[in-house]
């Protein structure tokens, strides 16, 4: 796999930049799981093992949006995943809100909610559009 990663042409920025983003993720599921693990909503069976499922789902994708032949692939599966955890982020805030945090932490996590689609516009511009045939 070194070999297909040192024979391709140089990155574009949005492509290194996902690469850090999802290898960051991706090795925090492992790091500090427990954290991870509370903002999986209470409907998903087996909490500890999604949160390593993601975590290596996000690390294949971050190493396949540097392979060329594995970058369109890497995209899709990116995309689903940040649809997959959307509600992990709405559960994040919903516990916020019932715990009464701070109104600076609630915004925050508002916030983030129009991050995933932004992220999931990225991927694509990153991963899936450059590849397609027009």
């Amino acid at each position: 796999m070194l070999e297909a990663i040192s024979a391709t042409r140089a990155w574009s920025r949005r492509q290194l930049l996902l690469f850090a983003v999802f290898l960051f993720a991706g090795v925090s599921h492992f790091v500090v799981p427990n954290a991870f693990q509370r903002i999986v909503p209470s409907w998903i069976p087996e909490p500890r093992l999604m949160v390593y499922i993601s975590g290596v789902a996000e690390l294949a994708g971050a190493v396949g949006l540097l392979v060329p032949s594995l970058r369109v692939y890497a995209g899709y599966g990116l995309i689903a995943l940040l649809i997959a955890v959307f509600p992990a982020n709405v559960y994040m805030l919903q516990l916020a809100r019932e715990s009464n945090a701070s109104a600076a932490y609630q915004l925050v996590l508002w916030m983030r909610l129009p991050m995933q689609p932004l992220l999931i516009w990225l991927v694509w511009q990153a991963a899936v559009r450059p590849n397609r045939n027009h």
